[in-house]
């Protein structure tokens, strides 16, 4: 070891739980700045201070964890795929509900002021609003967070069951089946029409499934890597919202708010 691991820095003395050979290691990627490709070991201890020997040890270490790659032949160190995955993985942790704020504010200032918009998960066999967006008109329908509505029976419940994996969404027909095997075998119907509609149209119906008096469609949204499913839908009272005008000038838009929204890596397929 060189003198410099041995000392203690200030921030040793404030926090005993302070790793500082991580600190050390996070700073080197830190040094990258806009439009560079490349660094060497001397630019690294430039830029960090750090003795050049200490330097050497954590570009072998960031190496051998796929963050940094190495080109033996001009001595230099470039990022990895393993920080892009870093990167990724801090996006899809982002607050769903804040990036869809706007979208949904789009599409609810849309041309009719009875639409609202909501955003749901699956929870049992239920949907749980996450963000709602109100219509412009008091009187319409008014949705709140935390509103539960049936997911075999809805618009956003059917898209949620169509986004999911194979797996995922056996486990639901078998909390369905707990409950009576009726119960699984409607919402297995349900499934297929809805997957079957899906396919044709891009985007999932509920018109008068969940109440009577309610129009509205839906579509999937996609976390990294599809491990979580939301619904996105658009909707309103069926006496001022009509499915005509909900597929004609709603849909298109829904779609493409559905996949800004969705993150997804290129090998994702849906229902797999």
């Amino acid at each position: 070891m060189v003198a410099d691991e041995l000392q203690t820095g200030a921030e040793d003395l404030k926090d005993r739980n302070f790793v500082t050979a991580l600190a050390r290691g996070l700073e080197l990627l830190r040094c990258f700045r806009t439009g560079e490709v490349s660094l060497s070991n001397s630019d690294f201890s430039e830029r960090t201070g750090l003795p050049k020997a200490t330097i050497f040890r954590l570009t072998h270490t960031l190496c051998a964890l796929d963050y940094l790659v190495a080109d033996t032949r001009a001595g230099t160190y470039r990022l990895s795929a393993g920080v892009l995955h870093l990167g990724f993985s801090v996006l899809s942790a982002i607050d769903i509900g804040e990036r869809a704020k706007y979208e949904m504010r789009q599409l609810r200032d849309g041309p009719n002021t009875y639409i609202t918009v909501a955003l749901g998960e699956q929870h049992d066999l239920d949907v749980i609003y996450l963000v709602t967006c109100n219509s412009r008109e008091g009187v319409a329908l008014s949705i709140r967070i935390g509103t539960r509505l049936p997911l075999f029976d809805s618009g956003m419940g059917q898209a949620i069951l169509v986004g999911m994996h194979d797996d995922a969404r056996e486990a639901v027909f078998e909390i369905a089946g707990r409950e009576s095997k009726q119960r699984e075998a409607d919402g297995r119907a349900r499934f297929a029409e809805a997957k079957s509609h899906y396919e044709d149209k891009g985007f999932c119906t509920g018109y008068g499934t969940w109440r009577s008096d309610v129009n509205g469609i839906a579509v999937p949204v996609f976390s990294l890597g599809g491990a979580r499913v939301y619904g996105l839908n658009v909707g309103g009272p069926s006496f001022h919202v009509k499915p005509k005008q909900l597929e004609n000038t709603y849909a298109p838009r829904l779609i493409k708010a559905g996949e800004t929204l969705s993150i997804r890596s290129g090998n994702d397929s849906l229902g797999q």
